[in-house]
């Protein structure tokens, strides 16, 4: 109950926000709201929804594309050629003869369709693997901030913990101030005494001041991750020391890290997948492309600006028609394309090496993780321990001080001692849950935390 009203005098006055402020938010409440509002999360699935117009713009390319095109030209001065004379019985001399009329119009469309090109169909499947590729950045984005939701969490959780520590130690060191004051007022007591208890109580207030600073800093980094306003509030639940004890206290079992759960390994993979089809749309260029065209235009020529079907305009109107197969063959580009397929091993090989070191960096975090867990549970058992001693010692020190069997130099080691072994423990249970959250990062099993 006093963690409870510690809560909520925390969180007074900041805000309300969609109701989390009568309701206590839990750590999969956190995430799952962090997954839908995050901002950076929201910038990674626009870039997987661009990565679906994407695949559809390479895919119109092996689609039939129609082209409308209309012209009217006023040919100012018309091209004129030289004819021999004789042509006109005046085979002594030539003649200049302009050819054409002023004014031609076209209004017509043309159709093309890809038959054969080795580099669109090759783009098609690339494209498609893109998308995919988008896919685990988004599944990465949601990861991130899983786990730095959960980071946050959890030293909210200590900090809480820690002030709940030290508003029971100022509860105490103000009511030895008050045994001692009547003491001192009495003449059983010296004022240095009561003074220097004064001094530790202020000082373990101003602690408390600098914790719920920090409190409000981690707050607000945690607001900012989930996407939430900061404006906003919302209650957080006292730490479930006792069950991560329990927890801690249990059997741990370690499988083999699967690297094709991780997700980093997942987009590498990917990337080298996407280079591969990179380097055969270079190849793909030294391919012939063949395609079908069709033509239709109606046309109109006159010596007049405007155009008519009457007959007293000397217009003409007809139309005109084709089709056929347009073959295109790379003869020689200067080595060009051998130079693209030969930059794009070299990055096959650069990603190769990436692979390797990533693969290592997983399997070194993983045991690493291990190795911290373990750790963990050692120290958990130990300050545990010894958070149980100084407590027995700090109650003991004090009957004896109000018994005068012990000097106040005693009593305020004792608390200090108590002090520094309660935070000793919330923080060895804060660095086993994070090691937790290091070995189910390493599983690729964040998502698990939802449920």
């Amino acid at each position: 109950m006093k963690r409870l009203k510690l809560t909520l005098v925390l969180l007074m006055g900041i805000g309300v926000y969609n109701g989390y402020a009568q309701t206590q938010l839990t750590l999969q409440e956190a995430l799952k709201f962090a997954l839908n509002n995050n901002k950076q999360l929201a910038k990674t699935k626009m870039d997987e929804e661009m990565g679906k117009y994407k695949t559809q713009e390479v895919r119109s390319q092996a689609l039939p594309q129609l082209n409308g095109n209309a012209s009217y030209t006023d040919n100012l001065m018309l091209q004129k050629s030289l004819i021999p004379g004789a042509v006109f019985g005046k085979p002594d001399s030539s003649i200049l003869v302009a050819f054409g009329v002023k004014y031609n119009a076209t209004v017509g469309a043309e159709l093309s369709q890809q038959i054969f090109n080795q580099a669109v169909f090759t783009g098609l499947k690339a494209s498609k693997a893109g998308e995919q590729y988008y896919v685990l950045q988004t599944q990465q984005s949601e990861e991130n901030v899983i786990y730095n939701v959960s980071q946050l969490y959890y030293q909210l959780l200590v900090t809480q913990e820690k002030i709940i520590t030290i508003n029971s130690n100022i509860e105490k060191l103000t009511q030895l101030v008050s045994a001692t004051k009547s003491q001192f007022d009495n003449g059983l007591a010296k004022k240095i005494d009561l003074d220097r208890i004064k001094v530790n109580l202020i000082n373990n207030m101003t602690q408390r001041t600098q914790l719920l600073n920090q409190y409000a800093t981690q707050t607000n980094n945690l607001k900012r991750v989930m996407g939430m306003p900061l404006q906003s509030t919302f209650l957080l639940p006292p730490a479930s020391l006792k069950d991560i004890e329990n927890k801690a206290a249990g059997v741990l079992q370690y499988d083999d890290i699967n690297l094709a759960n991780r997700t980093e390994y997942k987009l590498l993979k990917k990337q080298e997948e996407l280079q591969l089809f990179q380097k055969k749309a270079y190849q793909a260029e030294n391919y012939p492309s063949l395609s079908l065209f069709g033509r239709y235009s109606y046309n109109g020529m006159s010596q007049q600006f405007a155009f008519s079907k009457d007959p007293s305009n000397s217009t003409s109107w007809f139309g005109a028609a084709a089709i056929g197969l347009t073959l295109k063959v790379p003869i020689f580009d200067g080595f060009g394309r051998r130079s693209k397929v030969s930059q794009a091993n070299v990055t096959l090989r650069q990603l190769g090496k990436q692979l390797e070191d990533t693969e290592l960096t997983l399997n070194t975090d993983y045991e690493n993780a291990k190795l911290m867990v373990r750790s963990n549970l050692s120290t958990i058992t130990t300050q545990k321990e010894n958070m149980d001693l100084a407590n027995e010692v700090y109650y003991s020190t004090q009957n004896n001080y109000k018994l005068g069997l012990a000097g106040l130099t005693d009593l305020l080691n004792a608390e200090t001692s108590l002090a520094d072994a309660q935070n000793s423990y919330n923080e060895a249970l804060l660095q086993y849950k994070l090691a937790e959250l290091e070995i189910i990062k390493s599983k690729g099993s964040l998502k698990d935390l939802l449920n």
